[in-house]
């Protein structure tokens, strides 16, 4: 009998052992607390390394752990609860927590029931924390991340038939409810009748599948309001007797709202709302591809007296006017019409099934709109008209551009007739040069760019008294190259590049190939070169990330660029003109405001503009020594610019009469015929680098000037 005893104290110890629980043996009457050989390796000690006193564990208990540790036990001999069973925090003899799972309870009683001695095992689960604690932390993340994002959890249990959503997943159906459980069917109530069948298939991924569907739709809530989600769906098998289908619930409403205005402003017009130029090609293009639209009608309407009704009124009278032509327009046009601001004071219109009468009647009633456009109280005097070209398409391989450059003809008819009228193309009177129409021109001037047709030209702007090489400043111009070989003059290929879009594109080709080609001569101060820029590039938001990546990969000084904005690129984005002006001062590059004095808005730029340059416009200065009035004009703004501390430059200095004149009112610089006749721009910088003469002219030297 001894001898299993023996053995049975021995199993238990090693079983103690090799399961790594610490025993302890209480005696309620002594008070004495008995622990095993394993309970203290658990905390590092050696068996009976501390005293032994009955409070020895509570001693080495966490204090935030002993309250509910003394309850546990409490509740146990009072016959609360069935056993002892609590998690609590151990000192180890090197001063680190261990957390261990107490479990116990009464072994030995008196015969009227009081507890006489408790026995347990207390286990060391410190990994098990800590996975749970690392875990916790994960699902904090968890929750925090779909918090951030909106995002709902749902799932359906296939084999109970039960749903569950979560709070955010009701939140966003509008479901009033307190309990995670709704029943199968309420989902398929919310489903918008359009989406229903492809929502429903959508959410019922077969089983085993392990790929997750992703799809949009649309919900009607309780209250009527209609929703966009979006929603995540995976089958998850394993989880129930038939798998459930797990899955996410975003609402996306605000977003595809955002995409629709994005998708919106990317077609229309911000300031009238009507489509943009891109958005009325592609519109065209498809109607002229579908025959039954045909015959086509294709109108191009340029408002007249806009530039005045600018300068008179300003521009906040104008944007005013376009929006009340824009809608005057509309109102005008049949349902299956469409209407375009191909930009500045153009409009466009395609109207499908159209005819000769048709047209007519239309092109009277859009000419009435224009007239009766409110121009604002302000405006009393002044009233808009507008010339309309039409042009019909019955063949259905015509492309748009020459269809919108037909209709540009007749608009060119029309204005030519005396404006306030519309014109029908007629191939036989079509304008153009060459035998070009618009739109062939302003084709040929993109292949000019890249086939080398395209040449830079410049004209010398001369410090007056002084010799050209103490200044060495050119402005860049450009020639246009046919393919017959024979020069088209600005005045000709710049209007059709405003018309269709292209003249930033154009002033950009300029701006980069003469840095590139000139900043050698610029970096050792041989040349400055200045750049007129339309009212496109002005209103271009990436202009200046192109000009500094241009200026960095030429090496050419900002100081040694100017830019030239007329009055009439400035009137067509104030702003955008004001913020140009802004960024090309904090670049230290010189700005020039060019025909000054031709529109009733110059003044007023001189004080919302830091100018570095007035160039009085030619119209003054080529009769200045018959003019009186013309004199007048220009010493008035030299001595303004004076004042402000702006040079000045005259053009059209086409006599030596004039240049004199000029002198002896204190006009800094000038610029004409007389002076210096435009070449290519490759010539006047080889000249300036090397140190040449000046260009000979067969003028008679007057102050220093040939």
């Amino acid at each position: 009998m001894a001898d299993d005893e023996k053995r049975k104290g021995e199993f238990w110890a090693l079983a103690l052992d090799r399961a790594q629980l610490g025993l302890w043996d209480w005696n309620l009457a002594t008070g004495d607390c008995y622990y095993s050989p394993t309970w203290w390796r658990m905390l590092g000690y050696a068996e009976g390394e501390l005293a032994n006193t009955s409070d020895l564990w509570l001693k080495l208990t966490h204090p935030d752990d002993r309250e509910r540790a003394l309850a546990s036990g409490d509740r146990h001999i009072a016959g609360l609860v069935d056993s002892i069973d609590t998690e609590l925090r151990l000192k180890h003899k090197d001063g680190h927590w261990v957390w261990v799972l107490d479990r116990g309870g009464i072994v030995e009683r008196e015969a009227e029931g009081k507890p006489l001695r408790l026995m347990g095992v207390q286990t060391d689960i410190t990994r098990q924390k800590e996975a749970e604690a690392a875990l916790e932390q994960i699902n904090v993340r968890f929750r925090l991340a779909l918090a951030a994002s909106g995002t709902g959890i749902w799932h359906y249990d296939i084999g109970t038939n039960k749903s569950y959503w979560d709070a955010r997943t009701r939140e966003i159906f509008g479901l009033v409810s307190d309990t995670d459980e709704v029943t199968a069917g309420l989902w398929h109530t919310y489903l918008h009748p359009d989406d229903k069948e492809a929502t429903e298939r959508a959410h019922l991924p077969p089983p085993g599948s392990e790929s997750v569907t992703a799809t949009q739709y649309r919900i009607i809530r309780r209250d009527g309001e209609i929703r966009h989600v979006e929603s995540l769906v995976r089958f998850i098998a394993g989880v129930g007797s038939a798998g459930q289908i797990l899955g996410t619930v975003r609402d996306i409403t605000d977003e595809k709202k955002r995409a629709e205005e994005l998708a919106y402003a990317a077609r229309h017009d911000a300031l009238t709302g009507l489509l943009n130029r891109s958005a009325f090609d592609r519109l065209l293009a498809e109607n002229i591809g579908a025959a039954d639209r045909l015959p086509l009608a294709v109108f191009y309407v340029d408002l007249d007296y806009f530039k005045a009704l600018n300068d008179y009124a300003g521009h906040a009278a104008g944007d005013l006017a376009l929006k009340s032509v824009a809608a005057g327009i509309v109102a005008s046009l049949p349902p299956s019409a469409h209407a375009a601001r191909l930009g500045g004071d153009e409009f466009a219109l395609l109207v499908p099934n159209c005819d000769d009468a048709c047209a007519e009647r239309l092109a009277r009633a859009v000419l009435a709109a224009v007239r009766d456009a409110d121009l604002g109280p302000a405006v009393t005097s002044r009233r808009l008209a507008a010339s309309i070209g039409i042009a019909f398409v019955y063949d259905r391989n015509i492309t748009v551009a020459d269809a919108l450059a037909c209709a540009d003809d007749a608009c060119y008819a029309a204005k030519a007739g005396g404006r306030d009228r519309f014109a029908v193309f007629s191939a036989e009177t079509a304008s153009g040069s060459g035998g070009l129409n618009a739109a062939r021109l302003a084709a040929d001037l993109v292949d000019a760019m890249e086939d080398g047709r395209l040449k830079l030209f410049g004209q010398e702007i001369h410090r007056l008294g002084r010799p050209w090489e103490e200044n060495r400043h050119v402005e860049v111009l450009a020639r246009l190259e046919g393919r017959n070989g024979k020069l088209i003059p600005p005045g000709e290929f710049m209007p059709v590049a405003e018309r269709f879009g292209l003249a930033a594109r154009l002033d950009r080709w300029i701006i980069r190939a003469a840095l590139a080609r000139h900043g050698k001569a610029m970096r050792s101060g041989a040349i400055s070169l200045g750049f007129n820029l339309s009212a496109q590039t002005l209103s271009d938001p990436q202009l200046w990330d192109f000009v500094d990546a241009a200026i960095a990969g030429s090496g050419a000084p900002p100081s040694g660029i100017g830019f030239e904005i007329t009055e009439t690129a400035a009137v067509t984005n104030f702003d955008a003109a004001e913020e140009f002006v802004r960024k090309a001062r904090l670049r230290r590059c010189r700005v020039s405001l060019d025909d000054f004095g031709a529109g009733m808005s110059s003044f007023e730029y001189l004080r919302r503009f830091p100018i570095d340059v007035i160039k009085i416009d030619g119209s003054f200065v080529e009769h200045i020594a018959e003019s009186r009035f013309d004199r007048e004009i220009v010493s008035a703004i030299a001595g303004i610019a004076r004042s402000m501390g702006s040079a000045v430059v005259a053009e059209k200095i086409e006599e030596k009469s004039a240049l004199e004149i000029l002198m002896g009112m204190g006009v800094s610089y000038g610029q004409g015929y007389f002076l210096h006749r435009p070449e290519p721009l490759e010539a006047i910088v080889a000249r300036a680098a090397g140190g040449a003469a000046p260009f000979e002219r067969p003028h008679a030297r007057v102050g220093g000037i040939k």
